[in-house]
């Protein structure tokens, strides 16, 4: 792009700035990786620098995840996928990770990510018998799309110990069967007996399948991200992103430390908060309940067919205030993943009265809040509490959905209208790989499900909670940067960093149905081309 101390005007584009003083723009100037000047094209006339024509292009500033795994996201690239159109069944999963196996090296794991039992032909989870047929001498692990349920085979289950006889972990589940033999099924911190023993991969792998993944970030118009698990313990993810953003990683980083891993000791040192480096600890992050696709949200009403199951509360009242005082003297924020009414309600109840600790940004943010009423979304507003939201999941998940709750149910989860009505902060996420998508990271399948409040079979998913497209934006981007706090994103006005892309069509000016076949032509990250089509 030339000497970044140069001009470089940009004009002749429809710009959608996501700033509500200056909403449309047709030029931008951008110096020293920030944007300088943003205004319309009979401005600029006579101005010198290098111009790039826009040719009436639609730009939008680039997408911030606010929930997402960065690296278990590039690590599902080299496991086996089990999503349509490949897997469609268990026999078609077995035969995958029969063709996968032959290219294992010695002594590794299988791995697979992202089956969704609504999907399969069988219309059930995969048990460790069926994984024995594909790999009966080779420890594998295969996890379910939201990645709270895993299936281990019987190798698996041997080398974590896992036996008739274990005890469900606090906060998880071992299935058995009708006999008390383990399934291979482990629900929420079950699955972490199993993940305990797995070999860890060596950094520089890490590394090397963060920046590799960097690009396909950059393809799909993201220009920040953040991790909503990372580790503190054994090794320290700060370290990680921050020596892959120096080989290659291009997306600014915000990190949330597991609870779990910090609890013991939750000082965090004040440069890895420093919110102006490109990689940042943004917060804590803990859990209160489980997945809806899973049956493990803790909800009001129990699922279908299971009269006396209504998921599973993995955190107390006392947890919650002792998260909240280590992120209150470190200065991040407490973010707690809740699906279910009952779990969003503890949360609310706990801090309705507790005033936050931070200026710039909500304290505490409820991570996916599925199941929201009037009553509870207006304590939450009052008490300064954010919310991020993945409209993917249900778009992806719609037959676990109607499996699990019924129609009536699933039209009003993620009632995304409903909580701006109420004034609620509200950012948008993927939460990959946690999705049953085959591109688990694509912003725009989240911006259509929230738009047109269909899934992605035609299933109507409550069209009282549609969106409009230009507000679905604002909540991947604008409100995105309030809530991870990120200085200087989201919108495209004078100052901000000029983080940007460039649409091969008018998001804004066609079919709702299209919004998913939009393609990135450019992404920008401080004024550099990271990624052109």
């Amino acid at each position: 792009m030339g000497n970044r101390n140069t001009l470089t005007i940009f004009h002749n584009g429809k710009i959608f700035t996501a700033n509500d003083d200056q909403f449309y723009a047709s030029a931008m100037v951008v110096k020293d990786g920030r944007l300088a000047w943003v205004g319309q094209d009979d401005e600029i006339e006579g101005m010198e620098g290098e111009r790039v024509d826009l040719e009436q292009r639609r730009v939008i500033p680039g997408f911030i995840d606010a929930h997402m795994h960065p690296l278990h996201l590039a690590k599902t690239a080299k496991q086996v996928p089990c999503t349509p159109p490949k897997v469609q069944s268990i026999t078609d999963l077995i035969q995958e990770i029969k063709s996968r196996k032959v290219e294992l090296p010695e002594g590794a794991w299988l791995e697979g990510w992202g089956f969704d039992e609504g999907k399969l032909t069988e219309r059930r989870t995969p048990t460790r018998w069926d994984l024995d047929k594909a790999s009966s001498n080779t420890p594998a692990l295969f996890m379910r799309a939201y990645g709270h349920i895993a299936v281990a085979n019987s190798v698996a289950l041997r080398l974590a110990g896992i036996t008739r006889e274990t005890p469900d972990p606090a906060g998880g589940e071992i299935d058995r069967d009708e006999n008390g033999e383990p399934t291979g099924i482990l629900k929420e911190n079950a699955k972490d007996l199993v993940a305990e023993v797995m070999p860890s991969l060596r950094q520089v792998e890490n590394i090397s399948l963060l920046t590799e993944n960097s690009k396909e970030l950059a393809r799909l118009g993201i220009t920040t991200i953040t991790d909503l698990m990372a580790r503190k313990k054994e090794e320290d993810d700060m370290d990680l992103y921050s020596l892959a953003h120096q080989q290659g990683l291009k997306q600014r980083v915000v990190i949330y430390y597991k609870w779990e891993d910090i609890k013991d000791d939750p000082r965090i040192n004040e440069e890895a908060k420093n919110r102006a480096n490109p990689v940042y600890v943004g917060g804590l992050k803990l859990f209160a309940d489980g997945s809806v696709s899973g049956r493990t949200a803790w909800v009001n009403t129990p699922y279908i067919d299971q009269p006396d199951n209504v998921g599973i509360q993995t955190t107390t009242k006392k947890e919650l205030l002792d998260a909240a005082e280590a992120a209150e003297q470190n200065g991040v924020q407490l973010a707690v993943h809740a699906m279910g009414e009952q779990a969003i309600k503890l949360i609310v109840e706990t801090f309705a009265d507790r005033p936050g600790w931070l200026n710039e940004g909500p304290s505490i943010r409820i991570e996916h809040a599925s199941f929201l009423n009037d009553d509870i979304t207006r304590l939450a507003v009052k008490a300064g509490i954010a919310f991020v939201t993945q409209p993917i999941f249900v778009y992806s998940e719609i037959e676990s959905y109607l499996g699990n709750l019924g129609l009536e149910r699933t039209q009003l989860s993620y009632p995304i209208r409903m909580m701006l009505e109420h004034g609620a902060t509200v950012a948008f996420s993927s939460d990959a790989p946690g999705n049953a998508w085959a591109e688990p990271v694509d912003p725009f399948i989240g911006i259509k499900s929230a738009v047109t409040r269909r899934a992605y079979d035609g299933s109507d998913i409550g069209q009282n909670e549609k969106i409009d497209t230009a507000t679905a934006i604002k909540l991947y981007t604008r409100v995105a940067q309030e809530v991870t706090r990120v200085p200087g994103i989201g919108q495209l006005q004078p100052g901000n960093h000029a983080d940007f892309i460039i649409l091969d069509r008018d998001i804004l000016d066609i079919d709702a149905e299209s919004i998913d076949q939009v393609q990135v032509v450019e992404t920008y990250i401080n004024g550099e081309c990271v990624y052109k089509k």
